[in-house]
């Protein structure tokens, strides 16, 4: 199997841009994104956090096409339709994310640190100390960049993947901001497979954000109930590099994010390489899906990830 088109992941934070824009469009959006990253690093801190409470209200009461789906998808997670109230929180809670990841250079290791609650960081910690690699699935919940910045600060460097976006001005720019904070990230391409796999093999950590596969090239999966495509990328690597896989789920808190962790998940003894991969994909579903149940305002899936949910 092809581990270069498993591993069509989305781990930069979600800009909803396409790949061919014009160049005019490209300047507006990068002078954009630049605009709102100085402006809110100055701007005193409630105010920041309450401009982008007002600007998710705003969003919410335009009700585009991002605040249907993510109404749509959570009425999928919940199996009825989604309380308006939460719809409103899910949209603070996708705002909060973009202050806090423009205001991340001006945050102290200190504040990056004691910000973080974790719930069983032994599953990751433990097996990086025996000198074994950790790949973690997560999916677009809370704040993955928060939680990456926290275990670089606290001694373990990560690294993950990028799909290439364009502008490619602002691309450079979301690399630098993660590589600051002490993230590798690598280019998706036929090179990062390489070095994906020899981190794995030497011990390092990998997060890869993989609840939405951006290929033809997904694994199904039952996610809530419903069939969706996750990458097979993490399954994949895993059984190629002997690095544990384990999931984490991320959710906000009123001073801080926390982290969830999920113990490894082995790889079947039996079977070939596909259905290794499906079974594995399958429980990263599985947990994803209880997490979500519990509380789905964290998700920030603004994006169709059921192919039947119109």
């Amino acid at each position: 199997m092809d581990i270069n088109a498993c591993l069509n992941i989305h781990c930069l934070p979600t800009i909803y841009i396409g790949k061919k824009i014009s160049a005019m469009k490209k300047q507006l959006i990068y002078m954009g994104y630049a605009f709102a990253w100085k402006l809110l690093r100055v701007l005193p801190e409630k105010f920041a956090y309450r401009l982008g409470r007002f600007i998710a209200d705003y969003s919410y009461k335009k009700n585009g096409k991002g605040v249907q789906r993510l109404r749509k998808n959570y009425s999928r997670v919940l199996d009825k339709p989604a309380p308006e109230d939460m719809v409103k929180a899910g949209m603070r809670s996708y705002l909060r994310y973009w202050i806090d990841t423009f205001r991340f250079p001006i945050w102290s290791i200190e504040r990056i640190i004691n910000t973080v609650t974790c719930e069983g960081e032994e599953l990751l910690r433990n097996p990086i100390a025996n000198g074994r690699g950790v790949i973690v699935s997560l999916p677009h919940a809370g704040n993955w960049d928060h939680a990456g910045a926290y275990f670089c600060a606290t001694g373990i460097p990560l690294t993950t993947v990028a799909e290439h976006l364009e502008p490619e001005k602002l691309f450079r720019k979301f690399l630098t901001h993660r590589e600051n904070m002490g993230m590798e990230v690598l280019d998706l391409n036929s090179r990062s497979i390489a070095t994906l796999s020899q981190r794995a093999r030497s011990g390092k950590l990998i997060a890869l954000v993989a609840d939405r596969d951006l290929s033809s090239n997904g694994v199904e999966v039952e996610l809530c109930g419903h069939t969706a495509k996750f990458p097979a990328g993490p399954a994949l690597l895993a059984i190629q590099t002997g690095a544990a896989l384990i999931t984490a789920f991320i959710r906000y808190e009123e001073g801080g994010i926390r982290i969830i962790f999920g113990s490894e998940i082995p790889v079947p003894s039996v079977g070939d390489t596909q259905s290794k991969i499906k079974l594995m994909n399958q429980e990263i579903a599985n947990r994803f899906g209880r997490e979500l149940r519990k509380d789905p305002v964290d998700w920030h899936m603004l994006q169709r990830i059921w192919p039947d949910l119109s």
